[in-house]
């Protein structure tokens, strides 16, 4: 049998969940692709994040600023030392984003609901769509750890290096050039193609088909695999930043790579770039 993943400090399972609803230093966060899921029955107690307006910079292309996502937190009801438990549809796209928004803005505590939103609904567990009475949390961004972000020149400075693992998280439609983004999301880029070196690793190989992330053992095999390893350094990217920080999570927390960065810029930005090295 490979190993199970077990590390409560990053990824609980539902049935924690569901002992965990009413502790009073526990607070659930959906994050949904479809903002609209939340309003149709979310966990109870549980706040919804808008990644569109919230997550992110409304005016230039970034995200949440350390003041934004600071009021976010205080307005969650959440303080320094809360524990936050994030889930979503799409097997936790967006809800891995919240998460190493979190890890980046230095939040310690934080976890991911294994299975997400599909796995607590299949097993037919309480949903309600009152909205929680908080009161606002004490919480202020002490550090930002800068070393989980990665801009267009990290990558080109690193792109031709021996020590260097560029994973390319989207499909393999998307990785050939033969699509911009996923149905229905093509905006964004220019051109297709990939990052030149970029392996295609895309993140739903890392999950079962009930949502939950596969064994550590399994983990490790998709990637080593493929030639990204944990001696070295690591940056994942996709479209706009939320499959890659999914496979983030998985690297740098549930594999415990010990160099391991998101490049949020992602295809958006480089399939825009002018004179940007191209691979189809």
């Amino acid at each position: 049998m490979p190993d199970v993943l077990t590390n409560e400090k990053v990824l609980v399972t539902t049935d924690w969940a569901a002992d965990h609803l009413n502790d009073e230093g526990v607070r659930f966060v959906e994050v949904d692709v479809d903002t609209e899921s939340y309003d149709s029955g979310h966990i109870p107690g549980a706040v919804g994040w808008n990644w569109k307006n919230q997550l992110q910079d409304t005016l230039q292309r970034s995200i949440a600023s350390q003041e934004d996502f600071e009021q976010l937190l205080q307005e969650s009801g959440i303080d320094n030392d809360t524990t936050i438990v994030l889930y979503g549809d799409n097997n936790n796209w967006f809800a891995a984003w919240a998460y190493w928004l979190l890890k980046y803005y230095g939040h310690e505590d934080a976890r991911i609901l294994d299975g997400g939103r599909k796995k607590w609904q299949a097993e037919n567990r309480e949903l309600t769509t009152d909205e929680p009475d908080l009161s606002a949390g004490d919480y202020s961004i002490e550090s930002v750890n800068k070393e989980y972000r990665a801009f267009r020149n990290d990558v080109a400075e690193l792109i031709e290096g021996d020590d260097f693992g560029l994973v390319d998280v989207r499909s393999p439609e998307e990785f050939s050039g033969e699509k911009l983004g996923p149905e229905g999301l093509n905006e964004g880029a220019q051109r297709g193609g990939h990052i030149p070196g970029a392996s295609n690793i895309p993140w739903s190989k890392a999950v079962n088909e009930d949502g939950t992330f596969k064994s550590k053992e399994e983990l490790q095999k998709i990637y080593e695999n493929e030639g990204v390893t944990p001696d070295k350094e690591i940056i994942a990217y996709c479209r706009i930043g939320e499959r890659s920080a999914h496979s983030w999570f998985v690297l740098n927390e549930l594999l415990e790579y010990p160099t391991v960065r998101n490049y949020d810029g992602s295809w958006t930005e480089w399939g825009n770039l002018v004179n940007a090295p191209i691979e189809r």
